[in-house]
């Protein structure tokens, strides 16, 4: 059985006809060509292909597409604006807090829905909140540092290099 669905996904909303089985991450990478979200596991155990809808960080691989219908979505893609990168993906690059990329994203997006929610958490809820995600290749202090720092800097209205003219409307 097909659906209509209507989906804002990055803040663009997207009419599509889709199966009734269709995943949201397959809608997502394979439809509309957004391939930061991953396909981990895809059981919902890693984490790798974690996006926001509705502000709350889900396992695209264990939504179906029509359930996000009507709703707002938010990937990895959507949370730079122009060439400048969100807080977030700045203080996982500024923090080395990566090794082969793949699971990145999702722990971005993790982080994004945690820092949106508590904009000052504590060590121990930053580990809490990516709890969800497994990296493979790194440890996770240099990830936990990061979004730390990334709390920092937006409580502080900066980007992470403390340097104003790197953000929209900056000097």
């Amino acid at each position: 059985m097909m659906h209509d669905i209507r989906v804002k996904v990055n803040g663009q909303w997207v009419e599509a006809r889709v199966p009734s089985h269709r995943r949201l991450l397959d809608f997502l990478r394979d439809d509309l060509d957004l391939t930061g979200a991953k396909e981990g596991c895809g059981g919902g155990e890693c984490g790798a292909c974690t996006v926001l809808v509705e502000g709350e960080p889900v396992n695209a691989c264990l939504m179906l597409a029509v359930e996000a219908d009507g709703a707002d979505v938010i990937t990895v893609e959507g949370l730079a604006e122009g060439d400048c990168l969100d807080p977030v993906q700045e203080a996982f690059v500024e923090n080395s807090a990566l090794q082969c990329g793949y699971c990145i994203p999702g722990m971005v997006m993790s982080a994004k829905a945690l820092l949106v929610r508590n904009p000052s958490p504590t060590r121990g809820e930053v580990v809490e909140a990516i709890s969800g995600n497994l990296c493979r290749c790194t440890g996770y202090a240099r990830i936990v540092d990061a979004i730390m720092k990334a709390a920092q800097a937006e409580r502080a209205g900066r980007t992470v290099r403390g340097d104003e003219s790197s953000k929209p409307g900056g000097e």
